[in-house]
Formats: structure tokens, sequence, C-alpha cells
């Protein structure tokens, strides 16, 4: 049984989603992956349907009935790989925004660090983002520094969607209880794990956005972090996480 599972929300990824599958199964390290995704209309599910005959045993797929969000796609995810027992649970973009080289790095810092949860930031080392407009990355940066003010958590890049977590992380936060589907669902699982007294570890790795295909990101998002981050603090306080 292979010890860690990559867990690939998509939705219209065709033009990333077998290079992206390719480029994680090419590693020296043996990882599987599940692709989890939302019907998209570009057939990306079938794409992941074909290669699986290829990389049959590794390569998982779920297919959801319609786009329902970041967030219920990794809880969706979470479940899935604990009932198979995987040890080593991961969350990583379909568009080659996280390398999956680092895959081998977070796990690293996991097995061999005693980190329960690893991030792939983009600011522990400064700010290692690639073709992003200037606004971007300041919405970003300044972001986690809110995070930081809100919550308390020492953490550099709270928004970072490039995790590695030990399946006791997971087993402990309330899957059912996550809320956000955006960029608050990253900050409310560190948060979680961060609340749970897991140790969390940041490994710097350099992001580059999407050069196919198109981005996710709306205003609907960034105004679900802004109020979810008090709200995370809020429930805290009264013991409600």
């Amino acid at each position: 049984m292979n010890d860690c599972i990559v867990i690939i929300p998509t939705y219209n990824e065709i033009e990333n989603i077998e290079n992206i599958i390719r480029a994680v199964f090419s590693l020296p390290k043996s990882f599987h992956v599940l692709i989890v995704d939302d019907n998209s209309p570009d057939k990306t599910a079938a794409k992941v349907s074909e290669l699986q005959k290829e990389f049959e045993g590794k390569l998982f797929l779920e297919v959801r009935t319609k786009k329902a969000g970041l967030g219920t796609a990794y809880v969706h995810g979470f479940k899935w790989a604990l009932n198979k027992e995987y040890d080593f649970i991961f969350e990583m973009d379909a568009d080659f925004s996280h390398n999956p080289n680092d895959l081998e790095r977070l796990y690293n810092a996991c097995q061999y660090n005693h980190a329960d949860l690893a991030i792939g930031s983009r600011y522990v080392t400064g700010v290692n983002v690639v073709n992003w407009p200037l606004s971007r990355v300041l919405l970003s940066y300044f972001a986690s520094v809110y995070v930081r003010m809100i919550t308390g958590m020492e953490i550099m890049d709270a928004t970072a969607g490039y995790i590695c977590y030990r399946r006791t992380v997971l087993e402990k936060i309330s899957l059912d209880r996550i809320k956000f589907i955006g960029y608050a669902f990253q900050i409310e699982m560190k948060y979680r794990a961060f609340a749970q007294k897991f140790t969390i570890q940041e490994v710097p790795v350099i992001f580059t956005d999407r050069t196919k295909g198109q981005s996710k990101m709306s205003g609907a998002i960034i105004k679900e972090a802004i109020f979810g981050v008090i709200s995370l603090r809020v429930r805290k306080f009264f013991n409600r996480l």
C-alpha cells in the first residue's frame, strides 16, 4: 500500500490534467493521485478515466454532480483518502502553480522533520511568486498578515493551498464542520490544526501562476476570506470550532 495520496480538485482543467498527472508519477518517490472533478464541461474527467487504464491502481477519480467549491472538493477527497488508510494526504492544484517536484520536500517535512502539517509557503523566505500582477501578490501577502493579526497563528502563508497532512490531523479535525470553500477554506484548515496544537512547518516553494486554463478566483472568494477569519476567531473564543 502506498503511503501518500495527492488530491487534485478540477474544474475545466483539460489543458493541464494529463501533464500534471504524468509529472507526479514521474517522481522518484511513489505517490498515488486522486482527482476530484466537479463534472467539468470540458471533459476533464473523461481524460482522467482514459489515463486510469495506463496508471491502474494508482490514479483514482471521483466525479461530483456539479461545481461545488474547492473546500468541499478537498473534504470529499480527504474522506476518501482516510477510508483508504493513506498516512500522508496532499493538496495540490492542477495548473502547475504548485511544482510537483516539491511534493517530496513536503513529505520529508512530515516524515522526517516531525511536522504534522507541511505548507508549501510562498512567503516564508520573502515573496516567491512568478507571473502574478503586483495587485494579486499584495492581496495574497497582506491576507496572510491579516490572518496572523486576527488568529495569532505564526504562519507566513495562511492562504497556501499546497499542503501535506499527516492522516492524524485530518482524523482530529471535524471535516463535517468545515464551513468555507475558497481562500477561507485554506485558512480554516490551518486554524483548526493550530487550535488542536499540531506542529505546522512552512517549506519554501516558488509559486508560478498558471499558463493554461482560467483562474477560479472571484470577489466572493475574497469576501469569504475577509469575514471568515473573524468568524473563525469568534467561534474559537466561544469554543465552537
